[in-house]
């Protein structure tokens, strides 16, 4: 089987690329920006048709929510007109496509998970230019999964656990909103999830995927600082103190009922992910 990683060299798409010698039976092609345009539908095409592409996992994305507010155009296409592009050719070789979406999907107005069948209202650009891409990519492509994750961090690139650590060494203090609530999710338990999936009965549609638990980002913050055995104040605070450009949804825990029963897997706890992910951190930290 041959494996097209998109956004290779992101966090989730790093990931990817640490585990794919466990997996020898596939053939992976690891493709940043710098190596294939997929804003451009006939690059994409001579890509998939020169390699062969059985399957698109897409990493690629425009993750910056603040930024977003003020180029919703290069946002809309990377989250939108690539996956459009990478749906469209895809179904045209027959191969599949699993792409990642957002909690941000949801305008957090609920107070109970999430289930891929409830009502979506995205508020802001990021989360309505990800709603577009899945709407693409499951109408444009027969063997379209689309995962909605959150709160993704990883080993690699920059995300919220590495903040943190930064933070807390160079300040020694920092305020974290306490009154937003979702699920941290571990991009290497996340791409783990999806090549497994490869390797059973392929099933095309809509899932939610994030590890298993719910916190704040005050909660998962002090956690953070607590495996990392490091000093400092974390202090909560209300979501109107942090200066963000993007609204946040409030609440927005993922129900994953679906996922597991498709697929009969066990997700880990974020807590018991964190430790592990925070441990890769300090090893490298002390090489």
């Amino acid at each position: 089987m041959n494996i097209l990683i998109t956004g290779a060299n992101g966090q989730l798409g790093s990931e990817f690329r640490e585990l794919s010698p466990l997996y020898s039976s596939y053939n992976f092609f690891f493709a940043g920006c710098d190596s294939l345009n997929i804003c451009e539908v006939e690059a994409v095409r001579e890509y998939i048709s020169a390699h062969n592409i059985d399957f698109i996992i897409n990493c690629a994305a425009y993750t910056a929510v603040d930024a977003a507010e003020e180029n919703p155009v290069d946002c809309d296409k990377v989250n939108h007109t690539a996956v459009s592009n990478l749906a469209k050719v895809a179904d045209e070789y027959d191969a599949g496509l699993i792409h990642f979406s957002t909690d941000y999907v949801f305008d957090g107005s609920k107070n109970t998970p999430y289930t891929e069948e409830d009502p979506t209202s995205a508020r802001a650009i990021y989360g309505i230019t990800k709603l577009a891409s899945e709407r693409v990519a499951l109408a444009k492509c027969n063997k379209a999964m689309v995962i909605r994750t959150s709160w993704v961090y990883s080993f690699y690139g920059h995300n919220f656990v590495k903040t943190v650590l930064k933070q807390l060494q160079l300040r020694g203090s920092m305020g974290v909103v306490y009154d937003q609530i979702g699920t941290p999710t571990y991009a290497k338990d996340l791409a783990k999830f999806v090549l497994n999936v490869l390797s059973t009965d392929f099933i095309p549609g809509l899932y939610h995927y994030s590890n298993e638990g719910v916190c704040s980002w005050f909660d998962f913050a002090k956690m953070v600082q607590r495996f990392a055995g490091l000093k400092g104040e974390i202090y909560p605070i209300h979501s109107d103190q942090y200066p963000a450009k993007a609204p946040r949804p409030a609440y927005s825990v993922l129900d994953k009922t679906k996922v597991k029963d498709t697929y009969n897997i066990k997700i880990p706890y974020w807590v018991d992910s964190l430790e592990e992910c925070i441990q890769r951190i300090q090893n490298d930290t002390n090489k």
